[in-house]
């Protein structure tokens, strides 16, 4: 969606400029304090600006004073907005809580959590043994994959139970968030670094809070001949910041580069102002959005699978 509340492209004056990739693909992937949908008044959705700092204390406004008629970025009591980050002019930095377009687009995942397993809570207790029907019966087989193909093998039976809402939580949180990103004028909450070192982090305290000696004592007193410990006690440290560092880019990484790829494949009929080059780019971002369903769930299964192992692996006993 090319418009003037894009700086793909800008309108001044009465004419177009000239079209930027760049412009668009960062605008897409960067988090933004407004939701665009569509060109006209109505298309933006302008969300709550909040901010505090030490001098101003703390204040709330609406984004759509960041625009003027022209939808030229200008300064609000003071304020600065520069590509998605606010300053001030006299007090300089300034404490950014506001809702921005990733923020809002977590609150209607979460909202679509809590009504997709609500709502088969109330199947399941409604029916009791009986099969279950509607989103129960589409959401169970999942479920039960995660039980028994993920966390029960790299767990255990004994502790799986512990563990399910964390990796359920986990792995639709991620696919939810994975799908409606594919969605036109969706925000990019996974390809968001923030977000998933956020992930990476809980599954790095929870592994450390759940560890057991064996694993405490393999990283402190490596079973390695005396002379080398020295070497590898350092290196097992750093292993422990490797794996969250690890979840964080695969997630961001791979769900950065499919919305990229997209949009550049869309963006080549512009390029070239050619309608057969915009059919044939048409058609192939439209298979890489398909492709992109499936990356979609892998990606959620692959951070929960690596989690699920990271937490066996801390939680294991010694061997005899």
């Amino acid at each position: 969606m090319f418009t003037a509340a894009s700086p793909a492209l800008a309108s001044g004056g009465g004419s177009e400029e000239e079209f930027s990739a760049k412009d668009l693909i960062f605008h897409h992937i960067l988090d933004t304090h407004e939701w665009h949908f569509f060109d006209g008044p109505y298309g933006t959705l302008y969300l709550p600006v909040i901010v505090y700092s030490q001098e101003g204390g703390l204040e709330v406004f609406s984004s759509s004073n960041f625009y003027n008629d022209h939808h030229e970025v200008v300064p609000y009591q003071g304020y600065i907005y520069d590509h998605g980050h606010i300053t001030h002019e006299q007090y300089g930095h300034v404490y950014d809580f506001s809702i921005t377009k990733n923020v809002a687009a977590m609150f209607i995942s979460f909202a679509l959590l809590l009504f997709v397993f609500l709502s088969s809570a109330r199947s399941y207790k409604k029916r009791g043994n009986s099969p279950p029907k509607g989103i129960a019966a589409f959401f169970e087989p999942l479920i039960l994959f995660i039980r028994d193909d993920i966390v029960i093998p790299n767990i255990g039976k004994k502790d799986a139970d512990k563990f399910m809402p964390y990796h359920l939580t986990l792995f639709f949180f991620i696919w939810f968030n994975n799908l409606l990103g594919l969605l036109p004028g969706a925000a990019n909450v996974t390809g968001n670094i923030a977000v998933t070192v956020t992930l990476a982090i809980i599954t790095l305290i929870i592994t450390h809070v759940y560890a057991k000696k064996p694993y405490w004592s393999h990283i402190f007193n490596p079973p390695v001949p005396m002379a080398l410990k020295p070497m590898m006690i350092p290196i097992e440290v750093v292993g422990i910041f490797t794996k969250p560092f690890s979840l964080t880019v695969r997630l961001f990484a791979n769900i950065t580069a499919g919305h990229i790829m997209i949009l550049v494949l869309l963006s080549f009929a512009f390029i070239f102002k050619s309608v057969a080059v915009g059919a044939l780019s048409a058609v192939v971002a439209t298979a890489m959005n398909f492709l992109e369903l499936l990356v979609a769930f892998i990606q959620a299964y692959v951070f929960t699978l690596l989690s699920s192992i990271f937490i066996g692996q801390a939680m294991e006993e010694a061997h005899h």
